[in-house]
């Protein structure tokens, strides 16, 4: 893990949404089983290199792209602790989402939200 790039997205940034969305959802589970934590609103591959600093990228295809984010998704969730994953919605934009399963969904803490504020 010495060697794992997350490129530009901020870890203290998605816990901080993590637990903002566990708290808005409030144990339920949102159709789908993800919650959208952050949208890029674009669908654009060197929109999306640019945002994510992703400029190690060798195959700029949708293929190349999606290998990469699918990469940094696994890091990412790893450092979080929970599972994240990179999509598209319904009108073609890029999206960071949550991913939720019935079974591991707990109510988040007040205690929580704090420890992820201080991070």
């Amino acid at each position: 893990m010495d060697e794992a790039k997350i490129y530009n997205v901020c870890l203290m940034r998605v816990k901080f949404q993590i637990t903002n969305a566990k708290q808005r959802l409030n144990g339920s589970i949102p159709s789908g089983n993800r919650q959208l934590l952050e949208s890029y609103n674009t669908g654009d591959i060197i929109d999306i290199i640019d945002i994510l600093e992703l400029y190690d990228l060798d195959d700029q295809t949708r293929d190349g792209l999606a290998q990469k984010l699918d990469d940094l998704a696994y890091t990412v969730s790893i450092l979080v602790k929970d599972k994240i994953a990179f999509d598209y919605d319904e009108r073609g934009n890029l999206g960071l989402y949550l991913l939720l399963k019935e079974t591991s969904l707990a109510e988040c803490s007040t205690a929580d939200a704090a420890l992820t504020a201080a991070y």
